[in-house]
Formats: C-alpha cells, sequence, structure tokens
C-alpha cells in the first residue's frame, strides 16, 4: 500500500541565533521569510498566526517593518513634496540630510522615542535652536505618518517636539514705518509701505503684479498656490492702498513708454524683479532709530493695526491668511501704549460713574 504523503505544513518557526523567525507560504506559493525581531517564541507565534491569519483572508503579508529603512521614509516624503510642487522641499532637503547623519541605513521599526530624544539633544549640542530641530522632527514625523499611509511600516515612535520661545514682539507703527521708507528707494519703499497695510509676506509682495488688482471690485488677490498655505485671499483697497498703486501704476507705465514692453510687477526696479534688500535695509531701520526691524515684522504690525481698528478676528485671519487662532494671536501683539490708552480709559469710565478718584481720596485724607 502507497504511503501517504504528509500535509505540507503552511508556516513554522526557527531560530537564528537568539532571534527567533517565521516561515510561512504567502497566497502566491511564495516562501515568506521574517524575522520577529524578538527572543521570545511568544511573540513570533503571535506574529506569525497573524500572517496566516492574513492569508485565510486573501490578504497579502503585512508589510516588513525590518526591510524599511528611515531613508526610505524621507525619500518617500521628499518625492510627495515635489510631486504637490511643495515651496518647502529645499527645507525639507536640509532637514533629511541632519536626520541621516544619525538615522542612516537603520530600520525604520528600531528608532524609538528614546533615539528621538538622543537625536534632538546632539542638535542642541551643535547649536541648532529649538525652532530649527523642530522643523526636522516635523520632517521625520511626517516621513513616518507617510509609511503608515502606504503601508511600509505598522507602527511610529513617539516624536515629541521641543518647546520653543522664540516668539518676536517686533512692530512698527505709521511714523517710524515712514522713516524707514525715506532711506530706501522707491521701488522698495512702496512695497514696505504696502506689506504694512495689508500684512503680506516679502515674497508675496515682491512677486505681485498688476493682474491681482481688481481695481472694479476694489481689490486686491493673491490666487490659490500664490500663498504661504497654498488659500487665496484678497484685501480691499484702501484710499492711501489706492494712492499708493496709482503712484506705482503711472512710474509702470513711463517704463513701459521707455523700454516698448510690458512690466507685470507692480514693485519693480526699471522693469526688474526687486530681488535683495537686507543691507539697505538694517541701515535704514539703523538710522529710523529701529535697528533689528526686521520686514516680517510689518505683517505683525498689520495684525496689530486690525486689532486697533476693532476688526473681527475671523475677518482679520481671512485677510492676513491666518489659518489658526493660535498663530493670529501670536502676531496680535498689545503695545505699551495701548494699554496706557485702556488706563485712561478706565479711569474715566471710574470718574463719569461717580467713583472715587485718586486725586480725591487723597485731598479727604489730608484733610481729616
Amino acid at each position: 500500500m502507497r504511503k501517504r504523503r504528509a500535509r505540507r505544513p503552511e508556516g513554522h518557526l526557527y531560530r537564528r541565533g537568539r532571534i527567533w523567525w517565521l516561515k510561512w507560504i504567502g497566497l502566491d506559493g511564495q516562501t515568506m521569510y521574517r524575522s520577529s525581531g524578538s527572543t521570545e517564541r511568544d511573540i513570533a507565534e503571535e506574529m506569525l498566526r497573524t500572517e496566516l491569519g492574513r492569508k485565510s483572508k486573501g490578504l497579502p503579508a503585512s508589510p516588513d517593518p525590518w526591510r524599511c529603512r528611515v531613508d526610505d521614509l524621507l525619500e518617500t516624503l521628499q518625492a510627495r513634496y515635489r510631486t504637490e510642487g511643495r515651496r518647502s522641499l529645499e527645507r525639507l532637503k536640509y532637514s533629511q540630510e541632519q536626520l541621516l547623519r544619525l538615522f542612516a541605513n537603520v530600520p525604520a521599526a528600531r528608532v524609538t522615542g528614546a533615539d528621538i530624544l538622543r537625536y534632538a539633544t546632539l542638535r542642541l549640542e551643535q547649536k541648532a535652536a529649538p525652532a530649527t530641530v523642530n522643523r526636522e522632527l516635523a520632517a521625520l514625523r511626517a516621513a513616518y505618518r507617510l509609511g503608515l499611509d502606504n503601508d511600509v511600516i505598522v507602527v511610529m515612535p513617539r516624536i515629541k517636539l521641543l518647546p520653543e520661545n522664540n516668539v518676536r514682539k517686533g512692530f512698527a507703527d505709521a511714523k517710524q514705518v515712514e522713516l524707514v521708507c525715506r532711506r530706501l528707494k522707491d521701488e522698495v519703499a512702496d512695497g514696505v509701505r504696502f506689506a504694512f497695510q495689508t500684512g503680506w509676506r516679502r515674497a508675496e509682495v515682491f512677486s505681485f503684479s498688476w493682474s491681482q488688482v481688481d481695481w472694479t471690485g476694489g481689490f486686491v488677490r493673491l490666487e490659490p498656490g500664490m500663498t504661504k498655505n497654498g488659500e487665496g485671499r484678497s484685501f480691499p483697497i484702501t484710499p492711501a492702498l489706492r494712492t499708493l498703486l496709482e503712484r506705482r501704476q503711472e512710474y509702470t507705465r513711463r517704463c513701459e513708454r521707455a523700454q516698448v514692453r510690458i512690466i507685470p510687477l507692480v514693485f519693480h526696479r526699471k522693469g526688474r524683479p526687486v530681488k535683495s534688500f537686507r543691507r539697505t535695509w538694517a541701515e535704514a531701520c539703523k538710522k529710523a532709530g529701529i535697528p533689528g526691524l526686521l520686514f516680517h515684522d510689518l505683517r505683525r504690525s498689520a495684525v496689530r493695526n486690525l486689532e486697533r481698528a476693532g476688526v473681527s478676528r475671523s475677518v482679520a485671519m481671512k485677510l492676513t491668511g491666518h489659518k489658526t487662532e493660535s498663530v493670529y494671536r501670536r502676531y496680535a501683539i498689545v503695545a505699551e501704549s495701548d494699554l496706557r490708552e485702556a488706563g485712561l480709559k478706565l479711569s474715566a469710565l471710574s470718574d463719569n460713574s461717580g467713583g472715587i478718584s485718586v486725586t480725591a481720596h487723597e485731598g479727604r485724607h489730608r484733610s481729616s
């Protein structure tokens, strides 16, 4: 009688050194191998049961976290940024370069929260600012999340950002801005005045074109994709803005007649784009008595002006392009003059409502 052949097992365990491995037959009949990464047989058995369970449901094998490395996750994130045309691609490349100094060729599943903390500590010892380290950790976190979405890893470490204390408090009032503008060339000075009124970023101001001016509707517009957050926004043309834009339009037309060509930009140097003016800006601010003022402080100042004008926070955020209220609040700085004015209003309210003023109280105390 012919012996019946034993049925081939679907999977089994074996050891390499002290580490348990699992071996099973996949959906396509191919033999699959995987390290459990553990010296405990129970862990390897649970992993094998999971894989056989997936096979019984007609599902492919789960991703092998030991095959995916941190390098792969960051490369995939960079490809996503490139596909989406992200402006922060260069910043991501720098973060990737720093991260791979510690995590190059490291399996993604092997990185722990302790490793993340060690990386942050090393970067701080290298005199990197907490904000810089946070941008790098945020890139690593985004890479892991993308890996989870793409089913190439099954877990990710906890990536906690460092506390930052880099909120600037710089701002300028209209008189100070005008003092700075008097020391700048017209094309830059008008851009500064425009930024002070609208709160637009430097890149948004100096790439602003005439096609974005809606004279009939009374708005200047940033189309979707032209802003940092990718969303479009509009700002009403106030009388002061209209005067500034008409002056720029007259200058542009003179340049167009002289050069016999169309000039699309609003702020330009005889038709050429305005590039760097960092040195002249620093000198102008120093001579105006406000050294250290940044161009970005004009955005902060515009937010404060909107707050002073009583514009509702929801509308102000639409005008300035802030997506979250927490970020907007960092810009809504209250000057000491505002606090002093609030004190005067409070004193006037006390006097008008029959409250006892300090002077009157002191007078009665002396007479007694």
